[in-house]
């Protein structure tokens, strides 16, 4: 655990971004058990074997999650955006999202790094 990270979730403006954003951290730390966190670019950033896995930014309205390495994975249509090698996943107050498969996603997409 980094204490940059935690600083970071916790001085989010909105309660809702900060509980988000702690599920999402805690998604990865499922997912890639030997994980490393940084601050980087101003934004939580998640390391396996120093390759980036995932990442956090939020926006006024939003908490976006992004996942590297994802050349391999099918994603359901109209959920993520990006290119084949990192799905941006934009989440906003309310929405709700499957939990179990996003730690399947990044599990996934950890496995070669």
């Amino acid at each position: 655990m980094n204490q940059e990270v935690i600083d970071f979730i916790e001085g989010l403006k909105e309660a809702w971004q900060v509980e988000l954003s702690t599920t999402l951290r805690e998604v990865v730390h499922q997912a890639i058990p030997d994980v490393q966190e940084r601050i980087q670019y101003k934004k939580p950033h998640f390391l396996k074997n120093g390759k980036y896995a995932a990442a956090i930014s939020t926006s006024k309205d939003a908490v976006s999650f992004v996942i590297f390495n994802t050349n391999e994975l099918v994603f359901p249509e109209g959920i993520f955006e990006g290119p084949p090698e990192r799905k941006t996943l934009k989440l906003r107050k309310g929405d709700t999202v499957d939990i179990a498969q996003l730690v399947n996603w990044v599990g996934q997409a950890s496995v070669s790094l």
